[in-house]
């Protein structure tokens, strides 16, 4: 059996991206990927006839579900607003952001509002209003029948709880047996509240564009493309860390990351399946495919070749989205100094490693690219 989680929805808690603008500025992986998706946008609006149907001063209501600080999505928010204002210029419109309460909201307005270190969309398209809501995406954020198009990217692979420390790695991706298999149930059953959820939200012929990390017709997901294995060498310096005395066993078990990548199969069977409470709650799939975007920080040694200049670009991006679950693992009985030095102590090694042998790392992002529709 696999061993409980002893951090519960405690290391929910800890899931932040570093604040400050820092993810945005260090995780332009992430942008490229919605900047690429623009298709799949246009075709969800087209889908909604906006042009042709209703232009009855009614709200059109968007959402960026699992934000962060906004920078990553908004040239393509602001793109989608502008096409939507274009083709229905008596609706108000009415952005609204979501993420979990510890997120970083500061950040998220004074990027939204033209004050961060990102350009905006704000003061171009009238008629506009911006809100957020610290309701994670686990929950019903809107009204029912109040929302037109669902968005979100790079966020739905975090589990709404750890449902088991993993005893030999720190990413699901590394599990087996029963471990495996109980993230593999806690994916299933994440996935179909997200939907359910999404479902009571729609309007009729309301859409959502959604890009997930999954692992893909070959086998590929995020850091593992065929070069090294992101999550391995994670693994590997965390386990000298052990081996060292550094941390405690226990706290290598509570480093596991609550994440889980669903295939293309797990992603689409609720929409496909007319027995599923999913599809009964109207949703269905117009739209799946799978994309590897290159890590721009490889993309850019393979020009610049300068390896120590490429470790120090890349392991922000990796520290982005994981420093917040490492420091939480760590024991409140050390000291805040104590617990930085480790974490510091960590990054700095990984970054070593790379700059010491920097072929074949890079965090290539492996998505599942789906758009869904509300009967109706």
């Amino acid at each position: 059996m696999p061993a409980k989680s002893t951090a519960g929805s405690a290391q929910a808690d800890n899931i932040t991206m570093k604040a400050g603008g820092y993810y945005s500025l260090a995780t332009t992986g992430a942008k490229d990927v919605i900047d690429g998706a623009w298709p799949l946008f246009e075709r969800a609006l087209k889908a909604m006839d906006l042009a042709g149907g209703r232009d009855d001063g009614s709200p059109f209501t968007m959402t960026d579900m699992g934000c962060a600080d906004g920078g990553t999505s908004i040239d393509a928010v602001g793109r989608v607003l502008a096409w939507v204002r274009e083709r229905a210029p008596l609706r108000p419109l009415q952005m609204v952001y979501t993420d979990q309460i510890r997120n970083d909201y500061n950040t998220l307005f004074r990027i939204g509002f033209g004050q961060g270190p990102i350009e905006s969309y704000h003061g171009r398209i009238p008629g506009l209003h911006i809100l957020a809501s610290a309701t994670s995406f686990y929950e019903q954020i809107l009204p029912a029948g109040s929302l037109d198009l669902g968005f979100s990217a790079t966020a739905m692979h975090w589990l709404s709880a750890k449902p088991c420390d993993i005893s030999n790695h720190v990413h699901s991706t590394g599990a087996e047996g029963d471990e495996l298999a109980a993230f593999q149930a806690q994916g299933r059953r994440d996935w179909e509240r997200i939907l359910l959820h999404r479902a009571a939200e729609l309007k009729p012929n309301g859409h959502l564009v959604l890009l997930n990390f999954g692992r893909d017709e070959e086998g590929r997901y995020l850091g593992n493309t065929g070069g090294r294995h992101m999550f391995d060498i994670m693994n590997r310096l965390w386990r000298d860390s052990l081996a060292s005395g550094a941390i405690t066993e226990a706290e290598y078990r509570a480093m596991t990351l609550p994440q889980y990548y669903n295939s293309v199969a797990e992603f689409t069977a609720p929409l496909n399946d007319p027995d599923s409470p999913v599809h009964r709650a109207g949703l269905r799939l117009s739209h799946v495919e799978t994309r590897v975007v290159r890590c721009p920080y490889a993309l850019a040694f393979e020009a610049h070749g300068d390896a120590a200049r490429f470790a120090r670009e890349y392991i922000p991006t990796i520290r982005s989205w994981n420093e917040s679950i490492y420091k939480g693992a760590l024991s409140s009985k050390r000291g805040a100094a104590e617990r930085d030095a480790i974490i510091e102590d960590y990054y700095g090694r990984y970054e070593t490693l790379v700059r010491d042998d920097p072929e074949g790392h890079g965090m290539d992002y492996v998505h599942c690219y789906l758009v869904i529709r509300k009967e109706g």
